[in-house]
């Protein structure tokens, strides 16, 4: 058994609800107002078991112009159209525009019922029958079976219901992008059970017991039971008019134009690139920056639309766009929507949704606009690569790839192995499968090796530079994660070296010449001299007033490659001197078995300030061990 949504469309007054009525014997006129006045304000509800075993769910709409927003609104979520035409008025103002708002919402099948046919001859009946084909031919609904009825004596009911189970046999599936999405169209509150939502579930499966959340407003609930057709279900499924009992929520927090979707799926939106059809019965041309009202499954906001390649458009053309929304709208990439003038309020045209959660755009890009034609048209894996280009360095994880292109994740997935093993694109993070353009990681080495090239050039006497300062000098959207593989990466490469918290070019090298050469001699002369009497680390620098910060950086230099040797914050000494000094040592500790600061005095004739910084020194590099109050040869012991 399929199920399917059937939506009413029709000019007020000609006898949908009754229509309706008799086909499945539910009033769907629900409210007073609608009783005393005789037609339909707000959405009404059926359901209809056909011969084939299918199932309909019936919206059915308002046909008077004030109500044409709740029209829209019923019209989110259905799969096939009943437009329903009095045969004593034929084709009329409402007819067009539900008609139009149909195309626009992307529905592609239905049928047409010719009400009211006792209230008239059956000449006219031929000559509207003849109207309304021919009206119908440059639409969806051309070759669709016009059936006359009457819902007063119920003829043609049953060929109404034979051809409805007719085009449904024949009615795809849609396609399910695997994102659980109910846009409420109703909330009431039952006795005993709390706050009620209905809705048409135009995605996925939901189940008693799941938690899911309520957007925009991001509230938090869990589904206490489900009803498809009025019966209790453990579980719902796409296409079913369902209605769902929410635990533990208040009626007053909520309001048509929410939509009920699973934590983490889908996310608000308060912008949108869009394709976009101005429909040829517009009399004026649409401005850049028009206001209008958007409809996107219940909700109707008010939305700034911003043509892309054009200051105006004409009847009859289309565009690529971005609407900017007053308030947060829940939409998918794929899904349809309807643009009414701001005033007077009609139908001025639609399209669809291609990209639910996009930045700010230029106009009149070239580059722009090539993404929004692939967005368009594109394969799936030019759709990705798109966006992968959007997300920049953050990347994006397989969830958002699937709701800003409103495809099943395991689809994404398929592609997103190809794209990893052609390396196209970069694994960013297995946890949630976050993958970045290949493109935009190139860029970031290349960034990397550029600033390693400044940072060289402006300090020629530094072997290079710090993690945390080159990280620094990356974009903020970096994260530490990928600034780390990219280090790896480049390092693996023999671009970089990284030599614990420093980083270099593998190419640099430091080269003294000139001025720094002069001034390397000097301070290496001095150290010599002085031989294990020494002058302190600051009092070299200090010799060198107009000059202290290259000085240092030399010293840091002489350090590295050995020249010196740093045995506390304040003595070093040249590495020739120390050496000869150790092997001396080493040769009195060989005779002698021991030594005392005394006998180390007698052998060098240094005072105290001198003999226990170094003997300490021979302690930590191994060459002795102290014992009480004395030295013993490590390699003794």
């Amino acid at each position: 058994m399929r199920h399917f949504v059937l939506g009413t469309a029709g000019h007020v007054d000609h006898g949908k609800t009754s229509l309706i009525r008799a086909l499945t014997g539910i009033d769907t006129d629900r409210l007073k107002e609608e009783k005393e006045r005789g037609i339909t304000i707000e959405l009404g509800f059926a359901s209809l078991g056909l011969p084939s075993g299918n199932t309909l769910g019936i919206v059915d709409v308002p046909g008077h112009e004030k109500f044409i927003k709740n029209m829209v609104t019923g019209a989110a979520g259905i799969d096939l159209v009943l437009m329903v035409i009095a045969a004593d008025e034929g084709v009329m103002p409402q007819t067009r525009e539900h008609l139009q708002i149909c195309s626009l919402l992307g529905i592609k099948a239905g049928l047409v019922a010719l009400t009211k046919t006792d209230l008239v001859e059956k000449d006219w009946l031929d000559l509207v029958q003849s109207e309304v084909t021919d009206y119908l031919k440059d639409t969806f609904l051309c070759g669709a079976p016009v059936i006359p009825v009457s819902a007063a004596t119920e003829s043609g009911i049953s060929e109404l219901l034979a051809e409805l189970d007719k085009t449904v046999i024949q009615l795809k599936e849609k396609t399910d992008d695997g994102i659980f999405r109910l846009p409420v169209d109703r909330i009431f509150t039952m006795k005993g059970f709390g706050t009620v939502v209905t809705g048409t579930l135009i995605s996925d499966k939901i189940r008693v017991g799941e938690d899911i959340q309520i957007l925009p407003e991001n509230i938090s609930a869990r589904i206490r039971g489900i009803q498809v057709h009025s019966l209790p279900v453990e579980e719902s499924f796409s296409g079913q008019r369902t209605a769902i009992n929410l635990q533990g929520i208040e009626k007053s927090t909520l309001e048509r134009g929410n939509v009920l979707v699973r934590p983490g799926t889908v996310w608000p939106t308060q912008r949108l690139d869009v394709f976009f059809e101005y429909l040829a019965t517009n009399t004026r041309k649409l401005k850049n920056r028009a206001l209008v009202r958007l409809h996107t499954g219940t909700a109707e906001i008010m939305t700034r639309i911003i043509l892309m390649d054009a200051d105006e458009l004409s009847p009859g053309e289309n565009t690529f766009a971005q609407l900017i929304l007053a308030n947060e709208d829940v939409v998918v990439s794929g899904d349809h929507f309807v643009l009414r003038s701001y005033s007077p309020v009609t139908t001025i045209g639609g399209g669809l949704i291609l990209d639910p959660l996009p930045g700010k755009h230029k106009r009149n890009q070239n580059k722009i606009l090539s993404d929004y034609r692939t967005l368009l048209d594109g394969t799936l894996p030019e759709k990705i690569m798109v966006l992968l280009e959007r997300a920049g360095f953050t990347g994006i994880s397989i969830r958002s790839l699937s709701f800003r292109l409103g495809v099943h994740t395991k689809k994404i997935r398929d592609v997103l192995d190809k794209l990893l093993s052609s390396r196209q694109a970069i694994l960013l993070s297995s946890e949630d499968t976050t993958v970045l353009s290949v493109h935009l990681y190139s860029q970031m080495e290349e960034l990397i090796l550029k600033s390693l090239t400044g940072y060289h050039k402006k300090n020629p006497l530094k072997e290079g530079v710090s993690k945390e300062e080159l990280k620094a000098a990356m974009p903020s959207t970096v994260s530490v994660k990928l600034f780390n593989m990219l280090a790896t990466s480049l390092g693996k490469k023999e671009k970089i070296v990284i030599n614990q918290d420093n980083v270099r070019l593998a190419t640099h090298q430091v080269l003294l010449a000139g001025e720094e050469d002069a001034l390397h001699q000097s301070i290496a002369s001095t150290y010599v001299k002085a031989g294990l009497t020494p002058p302190s680390l600051s009092d070299v620098l200090n010799s060198f007033p107009d000059r202290k910060a290259k000085a240092q950086n030399i010293i840091k230099l002489m350090l590295k490659d050995g020249e010196l040797v740093k045995i506390n914050e304040d003595l070093c000494f040249a590495h020739t001197v120390l050496d000869k000094l150790r092997e001396d040592y080493k040769a009195k500790l060989a005779r002698e078995g021991q030594a005392t600061p005394a006998t180390f005095k007698e052998l060098t004739g240094l005072s105290r300030k001198y003999i226990i910084p170094l003997m300490e020194y021979f302690d930590t590099s191994k060459l002795t061990v102290r014992v009480g109050d004395h030295r013993v040869l490590r390699e003794k012991l």
